[in-house]
């Protein structure tokens, strides 16, 4: 009897309110960087209010009492964006990277909280990012890159090392240095790096951003200001025969040959001080090699000034650390996927799970004067700053961005659940209803298999692949937690590199085996695949390996191991993948690589690609494509001229996820028969 009247309360519930919609999912506010003063009590962050028309987005600081007292107010208005917001030391002015009426390139500048415009403070013809303050103020530092020369009367690219190209753009000469400058009237600013051995050898570059574009160099100021620490890569121009690696360096701000800080066989990235000056901290990875190649992001710490090798503060926590900060007391706060959500957690003499959330998880914690603040999300609620406190209290929300809007979407949390697989392994997997969710009824199921394949599926709010919009038709989705998944532990995820297809796909399918069996308002009559990246990858291996699919969505999906390597932005990493150099033509390279079985290809395919990914090319679309018209199975490609690995354009995007529903409602209808 409670079942029945719980049901009934839930469909009268669902009767108020009404079915997800694009323009739900890409129109609603986005919380991006977050800045927390020195005292804890304000944090200051990128708001962008997208459209579907760019000339229409916004994108402006916000500032809020961490407190919150008081609502949330912009603090900037302007069309352009602004990035890389930081705190002066005593709290009353921040420094910010913008490109505004009248700069050819994004610049620095200075805001003050007391009023008055933001001031423009440098005038690097190259742009400048990544701001920070130098400890007591006076001067700040920058990034900006050098070199490539004039602009030539000809047209051509010329490379005499490798790599040539990263994810959706063609490399140039250019590279990030370190400046410094002081804040008065008429300052030049100083390259940190001019006419150093470092920054001339062949090797020497940023560290790469595959979203944000271009390489910085994760710059900060020692404690004293007498110096900078930085992290730089030693030998990109290796790419194609060994693995690359990032260290720490410490450059006087007189001027000098930078100090290497880290030895070989770790990569370091982001740098970072506690607020006493006397820890240094980084992220570490460890160098990939054959046989190993995953490995965790671990927390690194040396006592200052740094000598040797350090303390490495999560050594024996089987999780990697996406982000940290470092509170007054020196206590640290980490972000971590763990199985299946993003959690944050307490590093002192150990790590503890910190802060509990039922829904969604935390992402890039901010601390200082005893106050945690970080960005909250679910499928069911885009990215929002909160308060955090220890236990599993509901974190205190400092903006609440589209409130109203989101109360009216009718939409349930994805479920978790688990299953041992055959191969002995405990998979997780989140389990997605459908809006006017009825469980007397019966719906069809799409999986989604995540890329990477080092990543993870997670109740998070994804702009371009959401959960409940690819649902609202009346599907049930099912995503996989995979072997090669992050968030399982480090042995969880290297464990894919040796066997990079048939395992995951296996499991995948066995995930469905058991949905079926646990969720008795399933269709298995009816069921479809949706994979991107990597999950294209699975899309091609499963389209030849099974029938069980009426249809399936392949974005930016390789086909065929040995052209995916010969055309794509990286080197040796693929090659230690796949076993041996790809001439020797054992490992990995044919025995799966999806081209070798296409004869077995039957399930119609829609196939989506960007025309400037380069780290899957569009050659892969086109050879999938062609052995799809071959074997005359119904197929459709698009190819989105403007667009790279990602659907970004508003309505570039709208068009996409049009064309991904419409191909699953014309092979999921009750009667369309199965595909023979």
């Amino acid at each position: 009897m409670k079942r029945v009247l719980w049901l009934a309360a839930a469909v009268l519930a669902a009767a108020d309110k009404r079915v997800i919609t694009h323009e739900d999912v890409w129109t609603m506010k986005r919380v991006g960087d977050v800045a927390i003063s020195p005292d804890g009590k304000l944090a200051v962050f990128a708001v962008t209010e997208p459209g579907y028309d760019p000339a229409t987005q916004v994108s402006d600081l916000w500032i809020a009492m961490t407190d919150g007292a008081s609502p949330a107010r912009r603090l900037t208005n302007t069309k352009s964006a602004e990035s890389g917001a930081v705190f002066s030391p005593e709290g009353s002015r921040i420094l910010f990277s913008a490109k505004r009426e009248g700069d050819d390139q994004p610049q620095i500048y200075v805001l003050s909280l007391l009023g008055g415009e933001a001031l423009r403070v440098t005038s690097a013809p190259n742009g400048a990012s990544n701001p920070q303050w130098r400890p007591g103020g006076g001067a700040i530092l920058y990034e900006s890159g050098v070199g490539g020369g004039a602009k030539p009367k000809f047209n051509a690219r010329t490379y005499d090392t490798f790599p040539v190209r990263y994810w959706n753009a063609w490399l140039d000469e250019t590279k990030p240095h370190v400046f410094v400058q002081e804040l008065k009237p008429g300052a030049q600013a100083a390259d940190l790096l001019a006419e150093t051995r470092l920054a001339a050898s062949a090797g020497f570059h940023g560290l790469q951003n595959p979203l944000a574009g271009g390489a910085d160099l994760n710059a900060t100021w020692c404690p004293d200001g007498s110096c900078v620490v930085f992290a730089a890569v030693l030998n990109r121009n290796e790419t194609m025969y060994a693995a690359t690696e990032s260290h720490l360096f410490e450059v006087p701000v007189r001027g000098g040959e930078p100090k290497q800080l880290t030895s070989a066989g770790h990569s370091y990235s982001e740098p970072r001080f506690s607020p006493d000056g006397k820890s240094l901290y980084a992220i570490q990875e460890r160098t990939p090699k054959p046989g190993r190649i995953y490995s965790l992001s671990r927390l690194a710490k040396w006592s200052w000034p740094a000598s040797g090798a350090p303390v490495i503060e999560t050594g024996s926590w089987d999780r990697s650390v996406s982000s940290f900060t470092v509170d007054t007391d020196g206590t640290v706060y980490a972000a971590a996927e763990d199985s299946g959500s993003d959690k944050l957690f307490r590093i002192s003499g150990g790590v503890t799970e910190w802060a509990r959330q039922e829904i969604g998880g935390y992402t890039s914690p901010r601390a200082a004067g005893g106050v945690v603040i970080a960005k909250h999300s679910s499928s069911m609620q885009p990215p929002r700053v909160v308060r955090v406190s220890a236990g599993a209290g509901a974190p205190q929300a400092l903006t609440r961005f589209d409130g109203d809007r989101l109360a009216q979407i009718d939409w349930q949390a994805a479920e978790h659940f688990w299953f041992t697989a055959k191969n002995g392994r405990r998979i997780h997997n989140l389990l997605t209803r459908p809006p006017r969710f009825d469980p007397s009824k019966k719906y069809p199921l799409i999986i989604f298999p995540h890329g990477g394949p080092n990543s993870m599926s997670k109740d998070d709010f994804s702009t371009r692949w959401h959960m409940h919009y690819l649902v609202s038709p009346g599907y049930v989705m099912l995503q996989t937690n995979y072997t090669g998944s992050t968030g399982f532990g480090e042995k969880f995820a290297d464990d894919i590199e040796r066997d990079v297809l048939r395992g995951p796909a296996q499991e995948i399918l066995e995930a469905v085996d058991v949905a079926l069996k646990k969720y008795p308002f399933i269709d298995g009559s009816r069921q479809a695949a949706l994979g991107a990246s990597y999950g294209g990858y699975l899309m091609n291996w499963l389209n030849a390996h099974t029938r069980q699919f009426r249809a399936m969505v392949n974005h930016a999906g390789a086909v065929n191991n040995e052209s995916q390597y010969g055309v794509n932005d990286g080197g040796y990493m693929r090659e230690i993948r796949m076993g041996p150099p790809v001439w020797e033509r054992g490992g990995q390279w044919m025995d799966q690589s999806p081209i070798r079985y296409s004869q077995n290809f039957r399930t119609p395919m829609l196939i989506t690609q960007g025309e400037i990914d380069f780290r899957v090319p569009l050659s892969e679309s086109l050879t999938t494509y062609k052995l799809l018209q071959r074997l005359k199975v119904p197929s459709r490609l698009i190819v989105f001229p403007e667009e790279g690995h990602w659907i970004l354009r508003g309505e570039n995007n709208r068009y996409h996820m049009a064309q991904v529903l419409g191909w699953l409602k014309t092979y999921l209808d009750p009667e369309k028969p199965v595909w023979p």
